[in-house]
């Protein structure tokens, strides 16, 4: 079995550890501009020793955004200061990918760190935009009613995730993750919660998945084969009904045969009432089914803290890879302290700056 600080390779792409830094909303862009505190926060991770560092949840149109100020690909505008954190990212070692997302029922919103609302749904009036989903149903109580999506408008978005997988290409990202997970606009078309329509995107397995499988290839289109593409599942929805984990089995089956390489696997976030048994390490169970009944390399997330955790994932074979979004907050330099306690110090090779370390 590999170990923590074994590489891993994905077509032609090595990352050079099993440790990565989830992706995690910084609500600090500039009408999808990046800006000086990502390069400051994706290059720390870099500099720290993690191996795969993925962009925040980045909208492919302006209405695919959580808030206003969410992180974009929308327009060419967009790719030169994603470049420049690319660059750094692959100067100090570690690959840099993005995750590419639309909001769908859950768009148009204060940012979480928003004085005196967090979080709280915007009209038109505030800054937001109409939000849009599957079908007709509000998120919550105060959510707006969002517009079911026509035919027509769901080419359109799968459409702009082909374009902006391209813009990511030009901007030097390496791996390139779909987000299907969380309650956003593609996990809305998996989630029988969520789609209730009755056209050829709803109702059984096969027209729910439709969506995600259409966008994987209209964006394997243009993605290079010589680079790794990973899909972010919510593996169960937590609430009797919803998506299980034999239908993210089946899923992932899938798309193992339709060219995906890893699955980002977590769970939850599709309906606001679902009773999730948070605690350490909750989620890597789905990790390793996954793994293990579709073959297919697997990232576990989900309060993961510990060195010998991350170590035991990995070992056991659990999954391909580990990654981190709080603890990566709180410890950006975790991979090199995590080398250190686990008798690894020289596997993270340091920057000359710090060579005192």
């Amino acid at each position: 079995m590999p170990e923590l600080f074994d590489s891993l390779k994905l077509r032609d792409i090595t990352i050079r550890n099993r440790l990565g830094v989830s992706p995690m909303c910084m609500y600090s862009s500039d009408n999808g501009r990046a800006t000086d505190w990502h390069i400051v926060h994706l290059g720390t991770r870099a500099v720290g020793g993690w191996g795969l560092i993925v962009a925040e949840a980045t909208a492919v149109t302006p209405e695919g955004r959580i808030s206003p100020h969410d992180a974009g690909l929308w327009n060419d505008e967009h790719i030169e200061p994603l470049a420049r954190i690319t660059h750094f990212i692959k100067t100090y070692g570690g690959t840099p990918a993005i995750q590419l997302a639309h909001a769908g029922r859950k768009a148009s919103t204060a940012r979480l760190f928003a004085v005196p609302q967090p979080g709280k749904p915007l009209s038109p009036a505030e800054g937001g935009w109409t939000v849009v989903a599957p079908s007709p149903l509000a998120f919550d109580a105060q959510s707006p009613v969002p517009h079911e999506l026509t035919v027509a408008e769901i080419k359109a978005i799968q459409g702009a995730f082909a374009a902006s997988a391209t813009r990511a290409l030009h901007a030097g990202y390496e791996l390139l993750e779909i987000h299907a997970a969380h309650g956003y606009l593609i996990n809305e078309f998996l989630s029988p919660l969520t789609n209730r329509r009755s056209d050829g995107y709803g109702g059984s397995f096969d027209n729910r998945i439709r969506m995600l499988m259409e966008t994987l290839a209209a964006v394997r289109q243009v993605w290079p084969s010589r680079l790794p593409l990973a899909v972010r599942l919510s593996c169960v929805d937590w609430v009797d009904g919803g998506w299980t984990l034999e239908d993210s089995v089946a899923l992932a089956k899938l798309l193992k045969a339709a060219e995906v390489d890893l699955v980002d696997c977590s769970s939850g976030a599709v309906v606001p009432h679902a009773t999730i048994p948070v605690g350490p390490g909750f989620q890597v169970p789905f990790a390793q089914a996954i793994r293990r009944d579709a073959g297919i390399a697997t990232a576990a997330v989900g309060f993961i803290t510990q060195t010998n955790q991350a170590a035991d994932i990995i070992a056991t074979g659990k999954a391909d890879l580990v990654l981190m979004a709080r603890q990566a907050l709180r410890d950006p330099y975790f991979p090199i302290r995590a080398a250190a306690e686990s008798g690894h110090k020289g596997a993270i090779a340091l920057p000359g700056q710090y060579g005192r370390v």
